[in-house]
């Protein structure tokens, strides 16, 4: 019933993956069944048999999806089903995308869904480096037109060691943490983190990492021959009319070229001069002539592009004017929001961005309840992009992937220099909101991100800048030219999106996407010296506006006291059903988190003002203090009985004044001197070993009175006796 066929991929170390076609999803275009241990990953790839109407981009939609029974774990939630995308699915699907889309052929127009499902997952494999491979391979077998094969790995260096798809508890370890993505001949995507890692170390570990995806793409190929794969489709998803595209570049190509050489700053203005042309020409026109504008403004495009690059190229000089490796000016502010726990804004060139920082406690902490991820964490960064920012009238609805995956960039930048777990109790939420746009806004976010922790007085370890490089190439003369702090239309018009964000003494994060084949190393090691050259200048700049954290969180912002306490006393502290926790949280205002860590119980007490902290951090010192024969205690009476008073020392905890113990003359009723609801001072005189029952003496800490007296009262109670 089934013709299955194998490829094995051996990884050298003991480990293989394997590809399986013909068994599973036999009528998608291509499907493929990617198996490494337990781990087993299932890609299917669709393309529909036509473009749509007036298409002219690819359509290609990629999803990655974890399904909980993969791992034996029942959704959460009402229904009790997957439901939306995890932020985690976004990102793996945006990197298999990225490192697909560029392999499409340009005048391929027909929707084409990609879809990866994670079917069963041992939980130390981790599956994103297996996702483009698995998506890769089921193009690659399938009639779809694709300039693959490509395959991704994720390159880890573990005690100065590169290691190839290292296991979850191995990257824990990790200083340098990658995925990169590339075909047999040209990397095409990079993303990751590293622990302030120099540029040369980075390229380093990018090299290995090819070696190994050319063998990836060597066995697809094989693979491919050994299934007999079919002959690629035929499409034809474009119009063209070449007397209109020769005719189209021969009456606009020297107004554009001198429109870029004009040099307008304002990204409007700019866009505004080069749109009058395309305006112009088909002013010429009338109904009757019936003009294709459609594919009018497609030739003009190419115009645009071509004379933007060749400005670059020939002259060095770039649409604003600046040279390859200048900065746009940037300014910085921080504490613009003075009601926040911390804020910053910054603004290079057309780009802004406006950043806060907010203080939470364990609670705030964010909740991960992924497949194959369960906990919290304490550090989180969103990114948001208003339609406004570009000057956009549409409506904002929901997130989109694009701002979850440069928010995701942004947390990686900073968050290793995040002060240690025990120097920061705080949970910290950091916020961008992109005001303005024009390049390099993730980057921007990363800067404002630092001055606004900065201001927060979050005692963050080195500051840390990003910056974004272009690349434009010509094929034929090999000229090319690097640029430092693309605007959007450079990242539109060339060929190469590389963000490198990092600190004075190294690289903490990179994107990188290339869109051309042949980038040599020798092209990456420039644009990466290009890049720390800009992030120290930029380093340089925000500096100038704050060196270092803040002494001291806002007047505003809350507190935390970290407390320990013995584990036995964890009980104590949170009371039957809560009852003892709750009512501290309910009198004094604050709130409390107790946790058993390392045998030992550390508590957060989180206040909106020191008087609240104070209040609860007596309120809990005394819960779990250990009575001491000897020590004096100021109590409060709760119960009056025939023979005495207990007396509450701490809280929940009672001894008995006896009724010879309260005073040094004689009282017939405890009720002469105490009544319940009276503070009285006692001295702890003695502990029941056994009981463990408390004995406590008023009248030890009173005046004795004169031996006379006492040898008087004395006499008398014989007397009486």
């Amino acid at each position: 019933m089934f013709k299955v066929k194998e490829k094995i991929i051996d990884l050298g170390d003991g480990r293989i993956i394997t590809l399986e076609t013909g068994r599973l999803a036999r009528q998608a275009d291509g499907s493929v069944l990617l198996k490494m241990g337990k781990t087993m990953l299932l890609a299917t790839v669709v393309a529909a048999k036509e473009a749509k109407e007036d298409a002219d981009f690819m359509p290609l939609s990629v999803e990655y999806k974890e399904k909980y029974a993969s791992s034996g774990r029942i959704p959460g939630g009402f229904l009790k089903r997957e439901a939306r995308p995890s932020d985690y699915e976004i990102l793996i699907s945006r990197l298999v995308d990225r490192a697909l889309r560029p392999l499409f052929p340009d005048d391929f127009h027909a929707e084409t869904f990609v879809t990866i499902s994670l079917i069963s997952a041992d939980t130390d494999i981790v599956p994103d480096a297996l996702a483009g491979l698995a998506a890769s391979a089921a193009l690659t077998i399938s009639d779809i037109p694709f300039r693959g094969p490509i395959s991704e790995v994720r390159i880890a260096r573990i005690n100065n060691k590169f290691i190839i798809n290292p296991t979850a508890t191995q990257l824990k370890e990790a200083d340098i943490d990658l995925i990169v993505g590339a075909t047999y001949e040209n990397i095409l995507m990079v993303e990751g983190e590293m622990k302030e890692v120099s540029e040369e170390e980075m390229l380093e570990g990018l090299k290995v990492a090819h070696e190994t995806i050319k063998g990836h793409c060597k066995a697809q190929m094989e693979f491919a021959r050994e299934v007999g794969a079919a002959a690629k489709r035929e499409y034809d998803h474009e119009e063209n009319n070449e007397d209109l595209k020769q005719k189209i570049w021969k009456e606009t190509y020297d107004k554009c070229y001198q429109t870029a050489r004009s040099c307008i700053a304002d990204k409007h203005k700019r866009q505004e001069a080069f749109d009058n042309i395309v305006t112009e020409f088909l002013a010429r026109y009338t109904e009757e002539d019936e003009i294709n504008e459609p594919l009018v403004r497609k030739y003009y495009n190419e115009v645009l592009k071509e004379a933007a690059r060749r400005l670059v190229l020939d002259e060095q000089v770039r649409l604003d004017g600046r040279k390859t490796n200048e900065i746009r000016p940037i300014f910085c502010e921080i504490d613009p929001l003075p009601a926040t726990h911390g804020s910053a804004l910054f603004t290079r060139g057309e780009t802004q961005s406006l950043t806060t920082v907010t203080l939470g406690t364990k609670l705030d902490e964010k909740i991960i309840d992924d497949v194959l991820v369960q906990g919290t964490e304490k550090f989180t960064l969103h990114y948001n992009f208003p339609p406004f920012s570009t000057g956009e009238a549409r409506p904002a609805r929901g997130i989109s992937r694009r701002e979850i995956g440069h928010g995701n960039l942004a947390h990686r930048a900073l968050k290793n220099m995040m002060p240690p777990e025990q120097e920061n109790p705080y949970a910290v939420r950091v916020v961008s909101d992109i005001l303005e746009s024009n390049g390099s806004s993730s980057m921007a976010t990363v800067c404002a991100g630092t001055l606004a922790l900065m201001d927060s007085g979050i005692r963050i370890r080195k500051a840390v800048s990003g910056i974004a490089m272009g690349l434009i190439t010509d094929k034929n003369t090999k000229k090319y030219a690097i640029l430092s702090d693309i605007l959007g239309d450079e990242d539109h018009l060339g060929d190469m999106d590389f963000k490198v964000a990092g600190t004075i003494d190294g690289i903490t994060a990179t994107q990188m996407d290339i869109k051309v084949e042949g980038l040599s190393f020798e092209i990456l090691s420039k644009a990466l010296e290009q890049a720390k050259e800009g992030r120290l200048h930029i380093l340089d700049i925000m500096n100038k506006t704050i060196s270092e954290p803040r002494p001291e969180l806002k007047p505003h912002a809350p507190r935390i006291e970290m407390l320990t306490i013995p584990k036995d006393m964890i009980g104590a502290l949170i009371g039957p059903g809560g009852k003892v926790i709750q009512e501290i949280q309910r009198e004094t205002g604050a709130t409390i988190v107790v946790e058993e860590i390392d045998g030992r119980g550390d508590v957060s007490i989180y206040g909106e003002n020191k008087e609240v902290i104070s209040a609860a951090v007596e309120w809990v010192k005394k819960i779990v203090t250990v009575p001491e024969v000897g020590q004096i205690y100021k109590g409060k009476v709760k119960t009056i009985v025939q023979f005495g008073a207990f007396v509450e020392i701490l809280p929940n905890k009672d001894g008995l004044l006896h009724i010879s113990e309260i005073d040094w003359k004689k009282i017939k009723t405890v009720d002469e001197v105490l009544k319940e609801g009276d503070e009285v001072e006692v001295k702890l005189i003695d502990i029941d070993p056994k009981s463990g029952k408390l004995k406590l003496s008023r009248k030890v800490l009173l005046p004795r009175p004169p031996r006379q007296e006492h040898e008087h009262r004395k006499h008398e109670d014989q007397k009486r006796q």
